[in-house]
């Protein structure tokens, strides 16, 4: 309805094309899945169907055009996509943030039975338990056998595995999770037979962790139903990613010129230096270059980091601390709004950095890298990036190399755009930055 009201609003006098591009927008919104509600309450897909479906309004309707050799009027086409797209993603997203908190009240929730062995089952109940957000309530759990119990004395064990049909009728579950491989083959397909009977959805949880949808997808085989995880980017993908990072860098490095003046102004006058600070860091696939940032410490403060390394605050191979005396006042205020940050729109610029992407690490932390969090260096790093805009430097150094891998692994431009906008909220309230 707010879509066509905004079509009706930009016809003017040349006709019925704004309300042909909103009903096609509709369409595509529909077809890539945004009325799902399955999908509904997930950022990142959401905002992919509205993309989508901005593009392809406008490639449909002038395709639409040239067929019935029409002559469509570019600029309201154009004006009216520009209008309907953000209207959409902004509307969707409040109405995200409302369900959000209505589910954080227990609002809204699907009543949900996780099945399988003991030790699948804690980890998919911990993982649902810490983000209610996704509107899945923990009624209780099916085990392959009564004796057995969960590390959480607190989830009521409802049955053994034979008794799944029986224990969803009897609490009113609304969707079950299989997790584990103690149900698989012949005896998941007849399990499935059996909640047909009463409408109750079946989950299956592969246990491929921390692999997001987009890098998932079926392929039928055999009368087989298999799994294929994507391992690489498409050069499509990475294309379009560099697109915007140069684009959107270029708009943002315009705006952000008279505060990056400003803010070097108020360092000069207020302690001795140079505005700019350059660092070596380390970017993609290993590579040294160059990052700039506004100063927000005195001069000395390199050859004082040894002397403070075992009071950081954090956990891990990161280095901070709440009340860094190596920071000026000035600094302090710089780094609480992210502004000693903006002249790394150089570094997007000269294709060093990603707008969104892990955080570049210092060389001596690349040298302490184990194991999988080298993954990290696998995509450009980021003047934002996914534990930013979830904790920031409140997080434990577990937590940010675990947010970076899922980022690493699942990016998309949905994903960078969707951080993007959740990291001005997390800027302006100055949250977990020191």
């Amino acid at each position: 309805m707010t879509v066509l009201v905004l079509a009706h609003g930009a016809r003017g006098r040349r006709g019925l094309w704004p309300i042909a591009v909103a009903l096609v927008f509709v369409g595509l919104l529909l077809a890539f899945g945004a009325y799902d509600r399955r999908s509904i309450g997930d950022g990142p897909e959401e905002f992919r169907a509205v993309m989508r479906a901005g593009v392809g309004s406008v490639a449909a309707v002038g395709l639409m055009s040239v067929a019935a050799a029409w002559e469509m009027p570019r600029e309201l086409v154009g004006g009216t996509i520009l209008a309907i797209v953000p209207t959409v993603a902004v509307g969707r997203y409040s109405l995200r943030r409302s369900l959000h908190r209505r589910r954080a009240r227990g609002e809204a929730m699907s009543r949900t039975l996780v099945v399988g062995d003991a030790r699948s089952v804690h980890g998919v109940v911990t993982d649902l338990r810490a983000a209610p957000y996704h509107g899945y309530c923990i009624v209780g759990v099916c085990l392959p056998a009564l004796k057995e119990k969960t590390s959480q004395d607190a989830i009521p064990i409802l049955g053994a595995l034979a008794d799944i049909p029986q224990v969803a009728f009897d609490h009113h579950i609304d969707v079950v999770i299989v997790t584990g491989s103690k149900l698989a083959g012949e005896a998941l397909r007849r399990l499935s037979w059996a909640l047909g009977r009463s409408g109750v959805e079946l989950v299956v949880a592969p246990g491929l962790v921390e692999i997001l949808g987009p890098r998932v997808q079926l392929r039928p085989t055999a009368g087989l139903t298999l799994l294929e995880v994507e391992t690489t980017s498409p050069r499509s993908r990475r294309l379009a990613k560099a697109a915007l990072d140069r684009a959107l860098g270029a708009v943002l490095l315009a705006a952000a010129l008279p505060a990056i003046a400003g803010s070097a102004l108020a360092v000069v006058l207020t302690s001795s230096g140079a505005p700019f600070y350059r660092q070596r860091r380390i970017g993609i696939d290993g590579r040294e270059f160059t990052m700039w940032k506004l100063r927000s410490m005195y001069q000395d403060a390199d050859a004082r980091r040894a002397t403070l390394l075992g009071q950081s605050d954090r956990d891990g191979l990161m280095f901070k601390m709440h009340d860094d005396p190596r920071v000026t006042r000035v600094g302090r205020v710089l780094r609480r709004y992210s502004l000693d940050e903006l002249p790394q729109l150089w570094n997007v610029l000269r294709g060093d950095m990603s707008l969104v992407g892990p955080r570049p690490p210092l060389p001596e932390e690349v040298d302490a890298y184990r194991d999988a969090v080298n993954r990290r260096l696998r995509v450009r790093p980021g003047l934002t990036g996914l534990w930013q805009v979830s904790g920031r430097a409140d997080l434990t150094w577990d937590e940010s190399v675990r947010l970076d891998l899922r980022y690493v692994d699942n990016w998309s431009v949905a994903m960078d755009l969707f951080i993007l906008w959740k990291t001005a909220r997390v800027v302006l309230r100055g949250s977990g930055a020191y």
